[in-house]
């Protein structure tokens, strides 16, 4: 069977990489795409584990080879999720999650409609706003600007799913795991995956 593919965004400090490290220990079968991005790394990010950092030359070059399956350009900085691992993993029946912005998601939704799609927001915009600044890795005026993108971003909700508010991270967690239940219930997948071949195989017996 075909793996399930999650796509996860949300707004600068609404908590979705919590989630989605919280998510993934969890669900160890869950296969997880590192983004690439030209972005610096912050404190204690790695190399290859939470980002692949990029020189923007670099991030261009594989651009213009179609290496990414969604591409962004985000505060300045370009954001893409590589076709190849996401592609092999779902053919190979992994379920995967991606952890990416509203832009990127509208283009995988293209690629892949049949994907479940997940809008993480806070509770309250405070609470947001308490959240980017009491990280303390950006000046005054870039989470200013990250807070004015809040509204452009909610403007895209309807390309998605489910929203979930991410006011406790274990419940916020919880819920997306009902999600992924559900979703391999539906008669749509049990069609596509089932259906076919067993009246197929009927067929041929009678």
């Amino acid at each position: 069977m075909r793996g399930l593919l999650l796509v996860l965004s949300g707004p600068s400090g609404a908590g979705k990489g919590t989630v989605c490290r919280s998510l993934r220990q969890k669900l160890p079968h869950l296969g997880y795409s590192v983004s690439a991005t030209t972005r610096p790394p912050r404190p204690g990010e790695k190399d290859g584990e939470n980002y692949f950092f990029l020189k923007r030359e670099e991030f261009l070059a594989l651009l213009e080879e179609g290496a990414f399956l969604e591409w962004a350009e985000v505060y300045g900085n370009l954001y893409g999720t590589p076709r190849r691992p996401v592609e092999e993993a779902l053919a190979g029946g992994r379920d995967m999650i991606l952890e990416i912005d509203t832009q990127g998601a509208a283009q995988v939704k293209k690629h892949y409609p049949d994907g479940v799609f997940i809008f993480v927001i806070p509770p309250t915009f405070e609470e947001l706003e308490e959240r980017i600044r009491k990280r303390g890795t950006e000046p005054p005026e870039v989470i200013a600007t990250r807070l004015g993108w809040v509204e452009k971003e909610l403007r895209q909700i309807d390309l998605y799913d489910y929203v979930v508010v991410n006011d406790v991270v274990e419940s916020a967690v919880a819920k997306i795991e009902a999600i992924i239940t559900a979703e391999k219930c539906r008669t749509s997948r049990f069609k596509t995956h089932w259906q076919q071949p067993f009246w197929h195989k009927e067929a041929q017996t009678t």
